[in-house]
């Protein structure tokens, strides 16, 4: 039965491919590497959705005003492992809705540089993560709770451009993870037959937010208040730093809030990175390197407390090779990541991943790609009676039409963190995102 449903849930998509792309009559171009998008597109894109909603209201460019949005929907089937009872537990999904509304002050108010933007997010989900036992979250769109009917302002921030865009300043309710440890990001470069598009398209949490950091650090769904600050010394170098309301690390889901808290928690995190070209067909690269620092009391909830926490971090991606150098951005990719902190109360001491990604090499789908990652994390003892926890995943993400993309995955997961469920999961998600 549970074969049947197998090939029920994860090859049937196929078949709705093969027959939206037959139907397809844009022209069979790469997609603009700028705009090519990760599995959980809520948690990358720091303008959300193509802005066609608001073509389709008759809004027009030169107006300054950009309505968009995106709809993420996926389900997940247990295969082995995990929740035993109820049976229910075994087939979950999830969905995500964000509207975004940008005003281009440049446009509306003559104000060089200057943008606002509001986004509304509503997610209605299920533990699935629990329903495995994964401590780290296989699946990125479910995160702490409430996963029902979890309706919230996402992002309400005003950005300014200044000296011919070598500092960018952002405030407001934003998502640090736009700015700050996005292994994920695009490399773009002038050429685009060089670039490397959206790193990867995991759905697992890790490549989202490093498993060493969660807990403290705000992102998707929990947005937070804060301050950041970006320069641009050089176009291939950066340094940013960040100050948020770090409520979320004594447990507050600062996503729900209308307005900032101010206390004795803060998020601090500063970051630096660069970007390079290798070898004779200039295979683009990047690494970064970052510091966080976490005020106030913190607690286990099980009697153990600190003073704050900090950590380190790095990641990056290089391109490996170039299928057709100079002609399109086909060929493979990697990434890498790392992440370490001093806590005894958050729920990973340290985190090691890594992936390959390809693009554009399977014949006639040339926005199409496919990839693999692991995830490990060491766990902290007092949460926790293993040592590790490890994640195995694979993913193929097909370009159905304009704006849509289809995400299957397979994850296994050898040694699941929560205590209850002591079996290898292996469980397959089923991804539509649609951009508008």
């Amino acid at each position: 039965m549970v074969y049947a449903l197998f090939f029920f849930f994860f090859l049937t998509p196929w078949t709705v491919i093969n027959a939206l792309a037959s139907n397809d009559k844009s022209p069979k171009k790469l997609v603009d590497p700028a705009l090519s998008i990760s599995a959980n597109a809520a948690a990358v894109d720091i303008t959300t959705g193509t802005g066609a909603l608001g073509k389709a209201l008759r809004i027009r460019d030169s107006s300054g005003i950009r309505l968009g949005g995106m709809v993420i929907t996926d389900m997940n089937m247990l295969l082995h492992g995990g929740s035993i009872t109820p049976p229910r537990h075994r087939i979950s999904g999830d969905g995500l809705l964000i509207l975004s509304l940008n005003i281009d002050l440049s446009k509306v108010m003559h104000l060089p540089g200057g943008s606002v933007e509001a986004d509304f997010l509503q997610f209605n989900g299920k533990n699935v993560n629990e329903y495995a036992g994964c401590a780290q979250g296989y699946n990125s769109l479910p995160g702490p709770l409430p996963l029902k009917n979890r309706s919230q302002l996402y992002e309400l921030w005003y950005r300014q451009t200044l000296f011919k865009e070598k500092l960018i300043i952002r405030m407001g309710k934003t998502v640090p993870t736009y700015d700050f440890n996005n292994v994920i990001r695009p490399i773009v470069t002038q050429d685009n037959s060089l670039a490397i598009p959206a790193v990867t398209g995991l759905i697992y949490t890790p490549v989202f937010v490093n498993s060493s950091m969660l807990g403290v650090m705000p992102g998707y769904y929990n947005s937070a208040y804060g301050l950041t600050v970006t320069a641009l010394p050089l176009s291939d170098t950066y340094f940013s730093y960040g100050i948020y309301d770090g409520n979320l690390a004594r447990g507050v889901q600062t996503g729900l809030k209308a307005w900032p808290t101010f206390n004795s928690y803060r998020f601090n995190i500063l970051e630096g990175g660069r970007s390079w070209t290798l070898g004779s067909q200039n295979k683009p690269g990047m690494f970064a390197f970052g510091g966080w620092l976490q005020t106030g009391i913190l607690s286990t909830g099980t009697g153990i407390t600190e003073n704050g926490a900090k950590g380190l971090y790095l990641f990056g991606s290089q391109r490996l090779w170039l299928k057709n150098p100079a002609i399109d951005s086909s060929g493979i990719s990697m990434f890498y990541q790392f992440g370490v902190n001093n806590s005894v109360t958050l729920p990973f001491k340290r985190y090691l991943g890594f992936g390959a990604t390809a693009f554009s090499l399977i014949p006639h789908r040339p926005q199409d790609s496919m990839g693999t990652g692991m995830a490990l994390a060491w766990l902290n003892s007092a949460l926790f009676t293993r040592t590790t926890e490890c994640m195995l995943q694979g993913y193929y993400q097909a370009y159905l039409t304009q704006g849509t993309y289809f995400v299957g995955a397979l994850s296994y997961i050898p040694n699941p963190g929560i205590p209850a469920h002591k079996k290898n999961a292996v469980a397959i998600t089923a991804r539509l995102i649609a951009l508008f």
